[in-house]
C-alpha cells in the first residue's frame, strides 16, 4: 500500500487544455487559480466548464473575482477567488504589494443536489429580435441549497396599538450563485459558451 503522497499523486490529472487556456486568458492568478480547480476536481474528467472574470466597484474599492464552473460525470465544481480586503480600502489591486491577498475557495456538489439552471436573457430591441439570437446578455443562476440565510424579525399581529410579544418570525432564502455575461464586455464566444455550459448541465441534472 502506497503512501498518502503517492496516492495524491496517481489522482492527480492536468485539466484539460481548452480550461486551462480560459483560466489563462482571464489573467486573474491562472496559476492559483488552476491549481485550486484541479485539486477539487480530483482527477474527474471534466465534461464542459465555464469561466467568468469580473471587476466589482463598491463603495470606494475595487475587487476582482473570478468563478470557474466544472462540470463532471457525477459533481458540479465551484471555484471561486477574489481579492482579499487590504488596508487602502480605496487603492486599486496591487498585485506586488506586500499584503496582497487572495481567498480562494472551491466547492463540490453532486449532480444530484442541483436543484435548478436558470437563464435570464436580456433582449433589447425586442421588436427586431433575430430569432436564435437570444440577446447579447444573460445571467447564470445555478440553486443547490449549498448556504441557506435566515432573516429574523419581531412578529406582530397587525394592530398597531397591541404591545403583546408575539415572538419572531422569519424567512430562509438560499444563496444562490449568479453569473452576468455580457457580449459586449466578456465576448461573444464567452456568452456562447456560457449558455453551452448551461444547456449540458441541464440536461446532467435531469436524469
Amino acid at each position: 500500500m502506497g503512501n498518502t503522497a503517492d496516492q495524491v499523486t496517481k489522482q492527480r490529472r492536468p485539466l484539460p487544455s481548452a480550461l486551462t487556456k480560459d483560466i489563462e486568458r482571464a489573467g486573474y492568478y491562472p496559476a492559483l487559480v488552476a491549481d485550486v480547480v484541479e485539486s477539487a476536481v480530483a482527477g474527474d474528467e471534466i465534461v464542459s466548464h465555464l469561466v467568468h472574470q469580473e471587476t466589482t466597484f463598491d463603495h470606494d474599492s475595487v475587487r476582482r473575482h473570478i468563478t470557474v464552473l466544472a462540470l463532471t460525470p457525477t459533481r458540479l465544481v465551484v471555484a471561486h477567488a477574489d481579492d482579499h480586503s487590504s488596508e487602502d480600502e480605496g487603492a486599486p489591486p496591487d498585485d506586488s504589494a506586500p499584503g496582497a491577498t487572495v481567498t480562494a475557495t472551491s466547492e463540490c456538489v453532486p449532480l444530484s443536489a442541483v436543484r435548478g439552471v436558470m437563464l435570464t436573457h436580456v433582449v433589447t430591441s425586442p421588436a427586431t429580435y433575430v430569432p436564435g439570437s437570444l440577446g447579447r446578455e444573460l445571467t447564470l443562476t445555478l440553486g443547490w441549497g449549498a448556504v441557506s440565510r435566515v432573516d429574523v424579525m419581531p412578529a406582530t399581529c397587525g394592530d398597531p396599538s397591541c404591545e403583546a410579544d408575539h415572538g419572531f418570525e422569519g424567512t430562509i432564502a438560499t444563496d444562490d450563485i449568479g453569473l452576468r455575461i455580457s457580449a459586449d464586455a466578456d465576448g461573444t464566444p464567452a456568452l456562447e459558451q456560457a449558455m453551452a455550459f448551461a444547456r449540458t448541465l441541464s440536461a446532467a441534472i435531469g436524469h
